[in-house]
């Protein structure tokens, strides 16, 4: 795949680049594909790669001493896996999904973002995103009801797919969710139940429809917002 035709190509690290800088990533880039359950990459292994994830989605976990696991994150499209200058992973990393990865070696990588202004002032915009998303599901894990929990999940997934496709969330959408209810209820820190029950509640109530367990059609995403808790901006109301 050419990066002029990927479809990640106005969000993942190389955003900003153009004519020689895409050319040199265009040389450094190699692929990976994991199948849906495959692990990427276990917490404290060497990672000798960065990467961008081009389709799919991935979970990000970390276990405890007594093996105890946690769901810390998720990549979505375009999202960045690995960190440059640390040579081991902070996390395990999950292909929820079938996934496809935009690879570099990670030396490589580290000089050209060194070298180019571009790669370097990209990663440390996706960076504060991911940052502003922790803080987000702070709030979102601390003070929402399980309710605003899953609409807010949902319309997290909505904004995304939006931005992908270069436009604003609104109107009609449709949709993928990207973990099964199980996997939303150890992210979102409810039960299977719970979150069976507000999914339910959610259709009965018009915010939502349903096609088999994951096909999501949001007949109006800014009533989706509001039963989240937040405005149509994605900030919180006061």
């Amino acid at each position: 795949m050419h990066c002029e035709d990927c479809p990640i190509r106005y969000r993942a690290v190389c955003a900003q680049c153009e004519g020689d800088e895409l050319a040199t990533l265009e040389q450094m880039k190699f692929y990976r594909s994991y199948q849906a359950g495959q692990p990427i990459i276990w917490e404290g292994d060497r990672m000798d790669f960065v990467a961008s994830v081009v389709t799919g989605v991935a979970t990000l976990t970390h276990t405890l001493e007594d093996g105890r696991t946690q769901m810390v994150g998720l990549l979505l499209p375009s999202d960045f896996l690995g960190r440059p200058g640390r040579d081991q992973a902070a996390y395990n990393a999950t292909a929820t999904t079938d996934v496809v990865l935009c690879c570099f070696r990670r030396k490589p990588f580290d000089q050209m973002m060194r070298q180019t202004p571009h790669v370097a002032h990209r990663l440390l915009e996706m960076t504060l995103d991911e940052l502003d998303a922790a803080r987000e599901w702070m709030l979102l894990l601390g003070r929402k009801t399980a309710r605003e929990k899953i609409a807010s999940f949902i319309a997290i997934i909505a904004r995304r797919q939006a931005a992908l496709h270069k436009r604003r969330p609104g109107g009609r959408m449709q949709l993928d969710l990207p973990l099964t209810r199980e996997a939303m209820a150890d992210y979102l820190g409810l039960t299977i139940e719970t979150v069976s029950r507000q999914i339910t509640a959610l259709r009965r109530d018009g915010i939502i429809e349903m096609v088999g367990k994951r096909e999501v059609t949001l007949p109006d995403y800014d009533r989706l917002v509001e039963e989240s808790g937040d405005d149509s901006d994605g900030g919180t109301l006061s």
